[in-house]
Formats: structure tokens, sequence, C-alpha cells
């Protein structure tokens, strides 16, 4: 296996945990380190991330897993936090408004980019921007169209398997539109369900989060890609299922079934 691929997983699921706790269940799984969610209720919250940060990396450093990157918010104490920490990333999605529509969301969001690149160079933290299906840039083409004049060390592309998948795209495609800013890979799958009768007038569907094995995407076939392109970074397993009863199993599944493919 290639070691300088890194795995990671969202803690998202386990905001009960210590950080210890944490650290030491993340280790038993098999993972290298962790994305956290710098969000309220979790181990630490944004307003205490210079303090809080670092403590976590060194609670977590005491079992071997490394923080790669947050989830959270552009603020300037959580580039701080995350410089103080040694974390690389902050993942951050970019929101389509729907009042002002694609195009003037668009041209906002990259205002707000624009904005935040001395805070970028003063800590050395790279915005990480990832595609999401919904009402945000949700392609790997939209989220290139947003960063790609930006300065890799500094906005950087993380391409989700599931949100390219659901939005119809082949995953070797996506990832070679975002590899000159690749900077993490989300490993998910997911598929639609149809939610309605057969006998409905409006027909609906609905977003089903499987594990890696049964959705539209085709982790042998990302994996086969990273590999021939040589990928070096981080893999993130985002341990987002629907059925929630059932996260620690499909996860642990879900990591040793990734390792296979590599």
């Amino acid at each position: 296996m290639n070691n300088k691929i890194k795995f990671s997983v969202f803690t998202k699921p386990w905001k009960n945990l210590s950080a210890s706790e944490l650290a030491k269940y993340v280790n038993q799984l098999g993972f290298d380190g962790v994305e956290f969610p710098l969000r309220p209720g979790y181990q630490v919250e944004p307003e205490n991330a210079e303090k809080g940060l670092p403590e976590l990396v060194k609670q977590m450093g005491e079992y071997g897993v490394k923080v790669y990157s947050v989830a959270g918010t552009l603020e300037e104490r959580v580039f701080a936090g995350c410089q103080a920490a040694g974390i690389p990333i902050i993942r951050v999605m970019a929101k389509i408004e729907p009042e002002l529509g694609y195009v003037a969301s668009e041209a906002k969001v990259k205002k707000e980019y624009e904005q935040l690149l001395p805070l970028c160079e003063k800590y050395g933290v790279k915005i990480g921007v990832q595609h999401h299906l919904g009402k945000y840039v949700s392609s790997a083409i939209g989220m290139m169209h947003l960063i790609e004049d930006f300065d890799p060390k500094y906005v950087g592309a993380v391409w989700d398997a599931a949100h390219a998948a659901l939005c119809g795209e082949e995953p070797e495609l996506g990832l070679d539109i975002a590899w000159s800013h690749l900077c993490m890979v989300n490993l998910k799958n997911a598929f639609y369900r149809r939610v309605s009768g057969p006998e409905a007038l409006d027909v609906k569907w609905d977003k089903y989060y499987t594990n890696g094995r049964q959705g539209f995407a085709s982790w042998p076939v990302i994996a086969e890609y990273l590999k021939k392109r040589n990928y070096e970074g981080v893999i993130c397993l985002t341990a987002e299922y629907s059925a929630q009863d059932q996260v620690d199993r499909l996860i642990a599944e879900d990591i040793a079934y990734t390792k296979s493919l590599f």
C-alpha cells in the first residue's frame, strides 16, 4: 500500500466521546487521522479554536492520530487555531443563494475567498472547497470554475465521491478536472431512491447514503485513478450513512474495504 496516502475519518458521528476516547477509537479502526468538526457541541468549539485545537492535536497524538483538516468557518481565530495546532486545511462548501442566483452567488463567494487570501498567507492554512449537492457549488467543474484562478497553495479542491456520483459525474473525469488544486479526496457513497408510491402524481426521490460498495460511485475506479496519478495526500472517509444506527459497523467495513483497494 502507498504509505504516502493517509486515511482520515470525519468524526462528526462521535461528538459525545472525549478527545482521548475519540483518538483511541479512530486508531483502533485503522485510520491515520481525522477531519474534525469545529462546530458547537463538539470536543472543541469555534470560539475556543486557538487554545482548543492545539490541545486536541496533543491528545490525539498520544494515540498516533493526526488532525489533517477541520470542517469549520473561515474566521481568523480558526486560521490562528489551525496554525497553532499544525492543521493545514479548513474545509468549507460554497453556498448558492437562491435570491442571488448561481452566477452572482459564485462571484460573491470568489470575492470572499480573495479577501481571505491574506489570512491563508499569514497563517499558512489552506481553504479546502468541497462541492456538495443542492444549493451549493455541486460539481467538480463548478468547483474548479470557482477556484481555478487561486493559487492552490491557498485555495484547494476537496473532491467528494458521493456528491460527484449524485451529479452524474464519472469519478476519473471529476478527479482530472480538480487535479491541479486537489488537496483531499472524500470517500462516501450514495444513490437516489424513490420515496413516493408508484401511484403518486408528483414523484419524489431522496438521497440515501450507504457503504462504499453499494452506491453510484465506484470506489475501485477512484482507487485505480489515484494510483495511476500517484496521488499523495489524504483520503477522508466521511462516515455519513443514512442508517445512522449502524455507523460503527459501516465505517469499520469501509476502512477495511478502502485499504484493500490501495
